[in-house]
């Protein structure tokens, strides 16, 4: 592993470099792609990218927690959090594995 995260800069130079369009199309283009995933999820809807995973958005309650420092009970106040799913497809490709390109 070499530690190194991927930035929307990453991705921008990805896109120019294979689909060879010009720099500020290939900004426009990771950023309209980034922009359609977070408003899904922002309202709610799970976001399934095929062979990759699924995008959702979960209700947690409110419930008591404990500061494992002190060992007092704090309140932690309900929310809203994003959780990810990876595809078979994905989980096969992390592990070196060839899998037909169907989805679950």
């Amino acid at each position: 592993m070499t530690g190194k995260t991927v930035t929307r800069a990453d991705l921008c130079e990805a896109v120019y470099q294979r689909l060879g369009l010009s720099r500020a199309e290939s900004a426009d283009l990771v950023e309209l792609v980034l922009s359609e995933i977070s408003d899904c999820l922002e309202k709610g809807e799970p976001v399934k990218l095929s062979s990759f995973g699924t995008f959702s958005v979960r209700d947690k309650g409110e419930r008591i927690g404990r500061n494992p420092k002190t060992g007092v009970e704090v309140p932690i106040t309900s929310r809203r959090v994003l959780t990810f799913k990876p595809s078979n497809v994905l989980k096969a490709r992390i592990n070196g594995l060839t899998v037909a390109d169907e989805e679950e």
